[in-house]
């Protein structure tokens, strides 16, 4: 089974990630950027799940660092932020691509099927 990294430093929002990826795949939680590149190098997920807005290091610069070590890892970044500059800096950081909340079960399944076929 795949598994998905899920970095989300807010509980609820990773309560509704847990629900939408339960039956789908085996994930685990970063609460900050700065774990989300740890757990990146010593749990090899198949694809990240990147909040933009966390503590200690923001989504984007833990995106920056991931890019670096993993060029071909799938990185979808969540964020509650819908402008087209926050999706422009999302893609710049190495996210390939962008999902905003609240988060749409269907869309978001769908995404991740796509990015690991």
């Amino acid at each position: 089974m795949k598994k998905i990294l899920v970095a989300e430093d807010n509980d609820s929002n990773y309560m509704l990630m847990t629900y939408i990826l339960k039956n789908h795949y085996e994930f685990f939680r970063a609460i900050n950027g700065k774990e989300a590149i740890e757990k990146a190098q010593t749990e090899s997920p198949d694809l990240i799940l990147m909040d933009l807005k966390m503590p200690k290091v923001d989504g984007l610069e833990a995106t920056r660092q991931i890019r670096a070590a993993f060029p071909d890892m799938p990185i979808i970044a969540l964020t509650a932020n819908a402008f087209d500059t926050d999706r422009q800096q999302a893609l710049e950081a190495g996210c390939n691509d962008f999902m905003t909340k609240p988060i749409n079960a269907a869309k978001c399944l769908q995404m991740i099927a796509d990015y690991l076929k």
